[in-house]
C-alpha cells in the first residue's frame, strides 16, 4: 500500500515516523481493522506499541517500528520482549535498504515489514497520459511472516473498545494541532 505526496526536491527525502505509521495502517487496511499508533497508557498495564492492530478476528498485531540499528539493538534488552496472551503477530518495521543486514538480527518469531520511499510518475486521468511530474510514495512490504503465538486470545469487546477509545482522542489532539498550524 502507498502514501502518496507530491516530490518537492530532487533529493531522497527523509521518512518521519508518522508517515512509517501512516503506511502500515494503509498496508494493513485502515477499514478494515482497528489501527492506533503509539499506545502507551491507557490499556490496562500493556507495553507501549508503536501500532496496534486489531483485526476483525479480534486477535492483536503489534508493529513496532525501527528507523535505526541500535533502537533496534536497544529493543531486544525490553524485558517484555514484546510478548503478550493479548499479541497473536509480532512484527518490526525496518527501512527496506537495511532488511539484508537488521533483517538477521530479528528474532525468528517475529515477521518483518520492509518500508521504504521511492519516486514515481504521475498519470493525469483527464488527459489519461503520464504527466512528466512525479511524487515520492511510501511502500511497505511484508517481508517475513510472524509466528502466531498460539497462547494469544482474542481480545474482549471491552478491550477492543478500549483501545478504539484511545484511537479517538488521538483525533481530537490532531485536530487542535491543525487548527494551531493554521493559525501560524
Amino acid at each position: 500500500m502507498a502514501v502518496r505526496g507530491i516530490r518537492t526536491k530532487t533529493r531522497i527525502p527523509t521518512i518521519s515516523t508518522t508517515e512509517i505509521e501512516l503506511a502500515i495502517a494503509r498496508h494493513y487496511g485502515t477499514r478494515e481493522h482497528i489501527i492506533v499508533p503509539n499506545i502507551s497508557w491507557g490499556f490496562n498495564y500493556m507495553h507501549e506499541c508503536d501500532m496496534f492492530i486489531i483485526k476483525k478476528t479480534g486477535y492483536a498485531v503489534e508493529v513496532e517500528i525501527k528507523r535505526s540499528k541500535s533502537d533496534l539493538i536497544n529493543d531486544f534488552k525490553k524485558p517484555h520482549q514484546h510478548k503478550s496472551n493479548r499479541i497473536r503477530e509480532f512484527f518490526y518495521a525496518i527501512p527496506k535498504k537495511n532488511l539484508a543486514d537488521w533483517g538477521k538480527l530479528i528474532p525468528e518469531h517475529a515477521g518483518i515489514l520492509s518500508y521504504d520511499k521511492i519516486e514515481e510518475d504521475i498519470w493525469d486521468k483527464k488527459l489519461r497520459k503520464w504527466s512528466g511530474k512525479k511524487r515520492w510514495v511510501m511502500i511497505v512490504r511484508r517481508e517475513r511472516n510472524a509466528k502466531a503465538n498460539t497462547t494469544s486470545r482474542k481480545l474482549t469487546t471491552e478491550e477492543q473498545l478500549k483501545v478504539a477509545r484511545l484511537g479517538c482522542l488521538r483525533i481530537w489532539n490532531l485536530k487542535q494541532k491543525l487548527i494551531k498550524n493554521e493559525q501560524n
